[in-house]
């Protein structure tokens, strides 16, 4: 079986912030569905027919006991992790955890306006065996 990153929910600081971020790393993201809850909360959809990421405004009541919890960062795999990067600089983004060359990947790490790390990687073959190599990461 074949296992993707389907959704994510996250509570944000602004809505439309987190929205330019996806959208600017990701530009063929959209919003999917979205609106205001009874609670006046506001939510979206944001993705592609395949996965998205469901936001919320910081007025989202939680659930259950997260108090305290954060996401670190979400991981998402690319074709193009330096025009990722060129677009995030372009737009004032500021770059997060560094790490060094990698044969058989590159990871760029990014930090949107609410403070979250999202990271993109790129693999350079398709051999899980290479691809899952961490006796060279730097």
């Amino acid at each position: 079986m074949n296992r993707y990153l389907e959704h994510a929910n996250m509570t944000v600081n602004d809505l439309e912030k987190a929205i330019d971020f996806l959208t600017t790393a990701f530009p063929d993201f959209r919003v999917r569905g979205g609106g205001d809850n009874a609670n006046g909360t506001k939510w979206c959809h944001l993705g592609t027919d395949d996965f998205y990421i469901a936001l919320s405004d910081r007025k989202h009541p939680f659930t259950g006991d997260r108090k305290g919890h954060r996401v670190n960062h979400l991981g998402f795999a690319v074709d193009d992790a330096e025009g990722i990067r060129e677009r995030l600089l372009a737009a004032g983004y500021k770059e997060g955890y560094k790490v060094g060359p990698h044969p058989h990947r590159k990871r760029i790490y990014f930090i949107d306006a609410d403070g979250f790390e999202w990271e993109f990687v790129e693999y350079f073959t398709d051999d899980p065996a290479k691809r899952n190599d961490y006796s060279q990461e730097k």
